[in-house]
């Protein structure tokens, strides 16, 4: 069975759609045994009843999607559709050349000494500074 009741289910007939609730579609079912061999697809919660080919391709496509989301989250792959602003613009990836990347880089190891060696002046020393 499903995780949820449907809010409607549309069987296949005379080349159209009849719309049942789910609670007539379980009754037909139980009833009627040919309800049993018909395929459904969820579409905007709803069942809707489709030929073999239809449920296979829907089925596959899924599938493909899923094994996608799970090589993604596995590899930690980020969608660039999610890097958008407060109000949905996306954002800009071009590199800002103005900012000097190696003097960046040298800057923060510069910090980096400073603060080891820091430790090794006096006191004195270290309060002259401030």
């Amino acid at each position: 069975m499903v995780k949820y009741a449907p809010r409607k289910v549309y069987i296949r007939e005379s080349g159209g759609y009849v719309e049942l609730s789910y609670t007539e579609f379980c009754r037909c079912r139980e009833s009627d045994q040919t309800y049993m061999d018909k395929l459904f697809i969820p579409i905007q919660g709803c069942l809707l009843e489709v030929v073999r080919e239809q449920y296979t391709d829907f089925y596959r496509d899924k599938e493909r999607w899923r094994y996608l989301q799970k090589l993604d989250t596995k590899n930690r792959l980020l969608s660039l559709d999610g890097f958008t602003d407060s109000e949905g613009n996306p954002l800009d990836f071009i590199t800002d050349e103005a900012v000097d990347i190696a003097e960046t880089v040298v800057n923060a190891v510069m910090v980096d000494r400073l603060k080891a060696a820091l430790p090794l002046l006096s006191d004195s020393e270290q309060d002259d500074g401030q």
